[in-house]
C-alpha cells in the first residue's frame, strides 16, 4: 500500500527522475536516507519500472505522428504472437495496445515523413497474414504532452 509520502515521492520523480536523494527529501520532508530508502523499496516493489529521458521528436527528424487501428482477420494465439512480434521489432512502433471495439490493436508510430509511414501501413502491416485492415490517423498538434500518472 502506497501512503501520502509515497504519492508524494512518486509524483516528484515523475516530474524530475534526476532529484537526489537530499532534494526528495527536502521535498517529502524526510531525511535524505529515508527518502532514498523509500525510492528503492518503490523500486524493489514494482511501483517504479524504470528511468527515461524525453527526446523531442522534431528534432531527431520524425516529423510525422499517427496512431494506427489494427483489425485483425485471424484471433488464433499464433496469428497474435506473430503481430506482436513483428510490431516489437519496428523502432517506428513506440507503443502498442490491444482494445475492444472494431480495431483489435492501437499503435502509436513515429516516422520521418509521410513516405515512411505509407511504406509501413503497405509494406510491413496489411501483408501481414492475420491482418484484415489498417486505419490510420496522422497526428496534427499534441495539446496535453504524456503527463504523469495520477498518484
Amino acid at each position: 500500500m502506497l501512503d501520502s509520502i509515497d504519492s508524494l515521492l512518486l509524483q516528484a520523480l515523475q516530474k524530475d527522475a534526476h532529484l537526489t536523494a537530499q532534494e526528495l527529501g527536502d521535498v517529502l520532508n524526510l531525511s535524505p536516507s529515508q527518502a532514498g530508502r523509500r525510492r528503492q523499496r518503490l523500486e524493489e516493489d514494482g511501483y517504479i519500472t524504470g528511468y527515461r529521458a524525453r527526446l523531442d521528436p522534431a528534432r531527431l527528424g520524425l516529423n510525422v505522428q499517427a496512431f494506427i487501428q489494427v483489425a485483425m482477420v485471424s484471433h488464433t494465439p499464433e496469428a497474435a504472437r506473430s503481430f506482436r512480434t513483428l510490431t516489437r521489432a519496428r523502432p517506428e512502433v513506440v507503443s502498442a495496445w490491444t482494445l475492444t471495439g472494431e480495431a483489435d490493436y492501437l499503435l502509436r508510430v513515429y516516422c520521418t515523413d509521410l513516405g515512411e509511414l505509407h511504406k509501413l501501413v503497405q509494406d510491413v502491416l496489411l501483408p501481414h497474414a492475420a491482418v484484415a485492415r489498417v486505419q490510420s490517423q496522422i497526428v496534427m498538434d499534441q495539446t496535453k504532452q504524456d503527463a504523469p500518472l495520477p498518484v
